[in-house]
């Protein structure tokens, strides 16, 4: 079993910038790839952006490239999203999640068998 806790959301004015943390305990957290997905309301939940075990590789949704990015610590089971120039579509609940890797080293954007209990961001215009 993996624990994940996310923190780091709140509310900012388009244009701002948050940057979101996501805890693991339980297990060893560079056996795991790590994503960020995001539900809005009313909208099913989506993938955000994720990152290889070893950090070397990461994968961003087309609608956050640029503006998005993942980072992982593995020396203290954190993974990180740094979020820049926020616009109201990015308003949601965002969840982080663990994927267990047996061999590779890929950024997974599905498949994750663990996750958080999500983060509110909300963007104002």
């Amino acid at each position: 079993q993996v624990q994940l806790v996310e923190s780091g959301g709140g509310l900012v004015q388009a244009g701002g910038s948050l940057r979101l943390s996501c805890a693991a305990s339980g297990r060893t957290f560079a056996n795991y790839a790590m994503g960020w997905f995001r539900q809005a309301p009313g909208k099913e939940r989506e993938f955000v952006a994720a990152i290889s075990w070893s950090g070397s590789s990461t994968n961003y949704a087309d609608s956050v490239k640029g503006r998005f990015t993942i980072s992982r610590d593995n020396a203290k089971n954190t993974v990180y999203l740094q979020m820049n120039s926020l616009k109201p579509e990015d308003t949601a609940v965002y969840y982080c999640a663990a994927r267990r890797v047996v061999g590779g080293d890929w950024p997974y954007s599905g498949g994750y068998d663990y996750w958080g209990q999500g983060t509110q961001v909300t963007v104002s215009s």
